[in-house]
């Protein structure tokens, strides 16, 4: 699995480098923005947002817009607001610092799990799910309908996956929150709802994702 550490302060970055590469990880590292963007595209990346030539979010979303892989953000803002920001542009996860190595390695393995990666421990076993027209390709991040790629953020992805694996069954929004976004999330219980309207929008049709008044949301082929 290869990490690309995005990190301007080599005290912080020589430790994870170092931390990583012990528990069997592939990492590259580089200090700016501009670096980071001239990279290939890694299997998983940690992006500083306090950068030295490029505001961290501006490089998130050129990332975002080039690479289907997940992003962990790394902040000293700990406050909310920019917390909850970070997650609604579409990060896989969001760790303020400090932070400890044990808990960085967990969450690199948490986002590895819920995008269909191994987190380095083998190949990954999850082959494409077809359901009628659509299909989700975990391991590539990939959705088709009709055979048409459907262009979904990384947290509509990630929602639709989680929806996707257990088919008819109800999840509710909190169940949604800890599984596709945060177990410790803070943030409203709307932003699902927001980010279902988008992937019905994105469907083209409300019928995939059905609204179960009171508690959540099933997802069925449409009749």
């Amino acid at each position: 699995m290869k990490i690309l550490l995005v990190e301007d302060d080599r005290s912080i970055a020589a430790p994870i480098v170092e931390g990583l590469l012990a528990n069997g990880f592939d990492v590259v590292h580089v200090a700016t923005g501009s670096e980071a963007y001239e990279q290939a595209e890694p299997d998983m990346v940690l992006l500083d947002l306090g950068l030295p030539d490029l505001d961290g979010r501006d490089v998130f979303r050129l990332m975002r817009a080039r690479w289907r892989a997940p992003i962990i953000m790394l902040t000293a803002r700990a406050e909310e607001f920019d917390r909850v920001l970070g997650l609604e542009l579409g990060a896989d996860d969001y760790v303020t610092k400090p932070f400890s190595f044990r808990e960085l390695v967990a969450r690199i393995r948490a986002v590895a799990r819920r995008t269909g990666d191994s987190g380095g421990a083998g190949p990954a076993v999850n082959a494409p799910q077809v359901i009628g027209p659509l299909v989700i390709d975990r391991r590539a991040r990939r959705v088709t309908l009709d055979g048409d790629e459907v262009a979904l953020t990384a947290k509509e992805f990630d929602l639709l996956a989680f929806l996707a694996s257990d088919l008819g069954a109800v999840r509710s929004r909190t169940e949604i929150l800890e599984s596709v976004w945060d177990s410790n999330w803070y943030g409203p219980t709307k932003t699902v709802d927001a980010h279902v309207a988008a992937i019905r929008k994105k469907l083209g049709t409300h019928d995939w994702i059905q609204a179960v008044r009171g508690v959540g949301f099933r997802m069925e082929p449409p009749a």
